[in-house]
């Protein structure tokens, strides 16, 4: 909605609470005007003023400063308005019936109208805080003052609210523009619409939403074909020449930023003309309104789309609307116009009634048999974002008057003699710690509020560490892998002449130990606090440890199956890969994967990323993958490797040999696939510090799996087993 809209549309925390809110004004103010305006009061210990567009079209009053100018009633009643003060009046009633939010103290209200307009919605908001619509400059700063320090908009979702500096102390329950445009920029782009006509209105939501549309559709190469501003109360003729523009244009798609009041004629208009080819985006603002869906403007609204407030259902509102009844009191004055717009008739009632209308009413019509926006509670979006501003103004002043505090005594619960301003509501949620101040200071990156809201402190910093036990276990797991892969190693080289580790080829078998314990040390480097460096060797030392441990386990399978082919009268296979061709394999199956590397961390590196996403205060400290897809293609790499390797291995597997390792590593590669299919689920779910550790058991697992599963079988013929370690056993040839 409009900034000017500001106080029309919001609630207004003011008046009086047995202490002084705002200076109350002295007698030296003279009237300008007649202010007759109809007011729906209800005292209180602490008042909150409304002001809300109970009428969509306001009188041009035209002043010719010889005369007075008198008060003109508004026109064009609006049935969802009208539900949004009943919703308040809800609110507060159903406040002043809890009694475990604010005990002891009754709220009041006090409502205007604002007719959608800014000048009547200034003249309502002075009078909601002096009680008058006039003034005196003594004491202009203190009433500004009053205005300036306490608003809660339910529905102003002008861009240009944002700015502290020009509005410090305006909140609002309502999502600013920028996620409405942003949403709509994606939805025209999405339907291919890049030729697209605006329409709005003279106002800020208007100028600023269409602007920042305008910007967002043009950098994604749209165009806009045209932009019609709707005057405030817009003649025949401009709403004609606004009808030709849209008929004479190419554009079949209309951007609308409006309420449905100011819309009314332009698309009532449209209708006649029979304009029904253009596709419309709605605003938030017109695009539930009930006024728009007359039969009538069907061929021109039907298919229209837009971005709506989250509908949610009011528990006993529904009830409360229905309870609503005409009567002769002052407090009905509103429910008197309603009444009458809804049935079309009079009521007799003293300053009450419109001529033009000449049956009355009996009071008793019923309500549940019309169907309207008012009684249409089913999902309520601004309504409940009305609710919303009223409970958080009851919530800031239980806070505010410390009630039901353990320092209290029974009788006392709230302390109702706590002196207070205004903005002090407003601002319980905020950050100041400086007394009196009516702007709050934003926390530093990476600093939270204190519990009182009056101090910033320093986020915890959270990291998988080597102090704490996660890290302490991961850390010695690595290194009893170390510890067991060198044990293994020391076996083998004082077996050397043996049958067991000539038969599987022993300088691949070396060469394959020390890459498992480089695989193991690798997973040292993801512990720690993250530097530049370490965000570059993890996944690094990560690729090509692994690459180079199946590239020896794949040169090992080979051997395997070249070794009984050639045991064929006239096979050379086996010369053909002999040990030179076997380094060279292994170096240039490695060298793919530093290549590999190298670009990924030249072109886009991992660096050290302070994750404040999280809630709690907590900064993750992470490495952050500009370039997410290197890591998947250092992982496909070693996984297309160990796929080559699993095959030739399951081929092997039935090989005569007694001891064939094709059937060990078969196995191992199974368990390879196991640990790392369940990681990528597991490492794209995981939290914080939580998916470094994943990783780390993914590679320490893999890593046991392969070490096992290869060695641990010929470690025990060796060293528990020598009987079988002969070359008759590894054949298998010995004669039964």
């Amino acid at each position: 909605m409009p900034v000017t809209k500001l106080v029309l549309l919001g609630l207004l925390l003011l008046l009086y609470f047995s202490v002084v809110f705002c200076n109350a004004l002295d007698n030296r103010c003279w009237t300008l005007g007649d202010f007759n305006s109809p007011v729906l009061e209800q005292d209180g210990d602490i008042v909150i003023g409304g002001l809300f567009p109970m009428h969509y079209i306001a009188p041009e009053i035209e002043h010719n400063y010889s005369e007075r100018p008198q008060h003109q009633e508004c026109s064009g009643f609006d049935f969802r308005a009208f539900r949004w003060v009943q919703t308040m009046v809800f609110a507060i009633e159903e406040i002043n019936s809890n009694s475990s939010l604010l005990p002891g103290v009754t709220l009041g209200y006090r409502i205007l109208d604002s007719c959608d307009h800014v000048h009547t919605s200034l003249r309502s908001t002075l009078f909601l805080v002096n009680g008058t619509s006039s003034q005196t400059k003594a004491n202009a700063d203190d009433s500004a003052k009053c205005l300036s320090t306490a608003p809660i908009s339910y529905f102003a979702t002008c861009t240009c609210l944002t700015d502290k500096k020009e509005y410090p102390s305006f909140l609002r329950t309502v999502p600013s523009d920028v996620f409405q445009v942003q949403g709509l920029v994606q939805l025209v782009s999405h339907f291919g619409w890049r030729w697209v006509g605006t329409v709005g209105t003279d106002d800020d939501y208007s100028h600023y939403g269409i602007q920042a549309f305008t910007e967002q559709l043009e950098r994604l190469g749209g165009c806009i074909a045209f932009h019609h501003t709707i005057p405030k109360a817009p003649s025949q003729a401009q709403i004609h020449a606004i009808l030709n523009s849209l008929e004479g244009s190419t554009a079949q798609v209309i951007i609308a930023f409006a309420t449905e009041g100011q819309l009314l004629e332009l698309l009532v208009e449209a209708a006649h003309r029979n304009l029904t080819s253009r596709q419309w985006v709605a605003s938030e603002a017109w695009v539930t309104a009930k006024l728009l869906t007359i039969p009538e403007l069907h061929p021109v609204l039907a298919g229209t789309v837009g971005f709506a407030f989250r509908g949610i259902t009011i528990p006993g509102l529904a009830e409360f609307l229905l309870r609503v009844t005409p009567s002769p009191r002052p407090e009905s004055v509103f429910t008197n116009m309603f009444w009458e717009e809804l049935f079309g008739c009079r009521l007799g009632y003293k300053d009450g009634g419109d001529s033009e209308l000449s049956s009355l009413c009996t009071g008793s019509e019923d309500l549940m048999e019309t169907e309207n926006s008012y009684t249409d509670v089913s999902r309520v979006r601004i309504s409940y974002n009305v609710y919303k501003a009223v409970y958080a103004i009851a919530h800031a002043l239980h806070q505010l008057l410390q009630c039901g505090s353990k320092e209290q005594s029974s009788d006392h619960i709230c302390k109702t003699e706590s002196k207070f301003s205004p903005w002090q509501v407003i601002f319980m949620w905020e950050i100041s710690n400086i007394s009196g101040a009516t702007e709050c200071i934003k926390c530093p990156q990476y600093y939270w509020p204190n519990n009182e809201r009056i101090s910033c402190v320093a986020g915890i910093e959270e990291f998988l560490s080597y102090h704490e036990i996660m890290g302490i276990i991961l850390i010695s797991l690595s290194l009893f892998g170390v510890a067991v892969a060198t044990v293994i190693t020391v076996i083998f080289f004082l077996f050397r002449s043996t049958p067991i580790v000539k038969a599987n080829n022993s300088e691949m078998s070396f060469l394959l130990l020390l890459s498992l314990k480089l695989c193991f040390l690798c997973s040292l480097v993801f512990v720690g606090r993250p530097s530049p460096w370490t965000c570059r060797a993890r996944q690094a030392a990560f690729g090509i440890s692994f690459v180079l441990c199946i590239s020896c386990i794949l040169v090992k399978t080979i051997v395997v199956l070249l070794a009984f082919h050639s045991t064929m009268p006239g096979s050379i296979s086996l010369k053909l890969f002999g040990p030179p061709q076997q380094r060279v394999f292994i170096f240039c199956c490695t060298t793919g994967q530093v290549i590999l590397c190298a670009c990924w961390l030249a072109l886009a590196p991992p660096y050290p990323y302070k994750n404040t996403s999280y809630q709690g205060g907590k900064i993750v400290l992470e490495c952050k993958d500009v370039w997410p897809l290197g890591f998947y293609l250092v992982l496909g790499y070693i996984g297309l490797l160990s796929c080559m390797c699993f095959a030739l291995a399951f081929l092997g597997r039935k090989l005569p040999d007694t001891f064939n390792e094709a059937k060990l590593i078969t196995f191992s590669m199974l368990i390879f696939f196991a640990v790392w299919i369940s990681f990528i689920p597991a490492y794209n779910s995981s939290p914080g510090k939580y998916t470094v550790a994943v990783e780390i058991f993914a590679i320490l697992a893999s890593t046991f799996g392969l070490l096992f599963c290869i060695f641990v079988p010929k470690c025990y013929v060796i060293l528990l087993r020598p009987d079988l370690n002969t070359k008759k056993r590894m054949t298998g040839k010995m004669s039964k």
